[in-house]
């Protein structure tokens, strides 16, 4: 297991305060060395701020692009890797216009779209702005890769350290810390056990590393002053089979993910990760990202996995679409269609759900993806079962959905 990230998460004012800023660095120079004497390799540093609406206003293009490049060269400076400046809100259509500007002109500067309201409702203004926002960064290079750094949101918190999820609430800085820990559940269902023994080797692997991870973030709590948020325990992969969410379904008895079982296979997981005890931040789900593990990958490439499935395991505590390759003629008009579906689904489940959907140029459905990146597998380009919307959801409404009654 590894430390995906160390999220620190504040209000960098703007113009940015730079004694803020200083306290962030002086953090982080002692985080990362702290956890990896516990044993751990820290991945990356990740800083998120509110959401940059609560920074510039009115948003006005040239401010935004001034403070996400100021944000950019001094976070580099302090040692951090990313930058997520947060999201766009529903109550400023305008703010989500200007975020493939941001994605063009920084290289470490990760933004969302946020399509829901506190309140449980569902913005379809928004839905069709974060639509938009996805086939513009398409085209700002040849591969599609500029929507890695970009997400539509649907019912997510605060403090959340996964990106482009991660964004922040409030005055006070916090931090917390977000995983890659596929590689527990792999191991924990790979020995001819029992299924139960191997659901509790899964809980106390996670409860030890938490309970390490926990001392040396409180430790850092106390030193610095600032709250620790949680652990964001989501059983993120790394594109290896051993590292593969996809391969800890399999052990389960899924043939295949995509064919039926594996959403069986997802809910016990997801329900074995819900009764390990440590302290919470963010998602704590499943995260299947189609380019980011291998045995998804290779499942979508042979064509058993589809965008509907993952959807639908997104229903038992999946994180929603995650680097989903897509046709590059793929509409807003039909990405539209996903979008809603998905915040659907987390408001009337109450839960959080993001979606990050990478139409690539040039490329249709069955095509190699051909990404040269480290923290990818290879798949092939989804197709995607989307038509344009009409009636009623075509409209730019808000609609409120309320929790299933127990």
């Amino acid at each position: 297991m590894k430390i995906r990230s160390i999220t620190y998460f504040l209000n960098p004012k703007w113009p940015l305060d730079e004694d803020r800023l200083r306290q962030a660095g002086e953090f982080i120079a002692a985080a990362r060395p702290a956890i990896q004497a516990a044993g751990y390799t820290v991945q990356t540093m990740r800083l998120a701020t509110v959401p940059f609406l609560q920074l510039i206003s009115p948003v006005e293009a040239g401010g935004l692009l001034q403070l996400a490049l100021s944000l950019e060269s001094a976070a580099r400076g302090l040692g951090y890797d990313y930058v997520s400046l947060g999201p766009a809100l529903p109550e400023a259509p305008a703010s989500y216009a200007w975020i493939p500007q941001i994605l063009t002109e920084t290289e470490s500067v990760f933004l969302a779209g946020t399509m829901t309201t506190p309140q449980g409702g569902v913005s379809m203004a928004a839905v069709r702005a974060c639509a938009e926002v996805i086939v513009q960064a398409a085209g700002l290079s040849a591969d599609g890769f500029a929507n890695l750094r970009f997400a539509a949101l649907a019912n997510v918190p605060p403090e959340a350290p996964f990106f482009p999820a991660a964004y922040h609430a409030g005055e006070q800085p916090c931090f917390g810390l977000a995983t890659e820990a596929a590689d527990l559940a792999v191991e924990a269902f790979s020995q001819r056990t029992n299924l139960a023994e191997a659901r509790q080797r899964l809980i106390d692997a996670v409860q030890s590393h938490a309970q390490a991870l926990n001392d040396v973030a409180l430790d850092l709590s106390r030193r610095f002053a600032i709250r620790f948020a949680g652990i964001d325990f989501t059983l993120a992969p790394f594109p290896d089979a051993a590292l593969s969410f996809g391969t800890a379904m399999e052990r389960l008895g899924a043939p295949a993910v995509g064919l039926h079982g594996s959403l069986a296979s997802a809910a016990i997981l997801a329900d074995t990760l819900d009764r390990a005890s440590f302290p919470r931040a963010g998602f704590n789900g499943l995260m299947l990202p189609a380019l980011e593990d291998a045995t998804l990958a290779r499942r979508a490439a042979e064509g058993k996995l589809t965008v509907k499935d993952l959807l639908l395991y997104s229903a038992v505590c999946g994180t929603g679409l995650d680097t989903i390759p897509l046709p590059g003629d793929t509409t807003a008009e039909q990405i539209n269609a996903v979008l809603l579906d998905l915040a659907a689904l987390a408001q009337r489940l109450d839960k959080p759900l993001t979606a990050r959907l990478m139409p690539i140029p040039g490329k249709k459905a069955g095509d190699s993806t051909g990404f040269d990146f480290p923290y990818f597998a290879n798949s092939h380009v989804l197709r995607l079962e989307a038509e344009p919307l009409g009636g009623y959801l075509a409209s730019p409404e808000t609609f409120s959905l309320h929790p299933r009654l127990p």
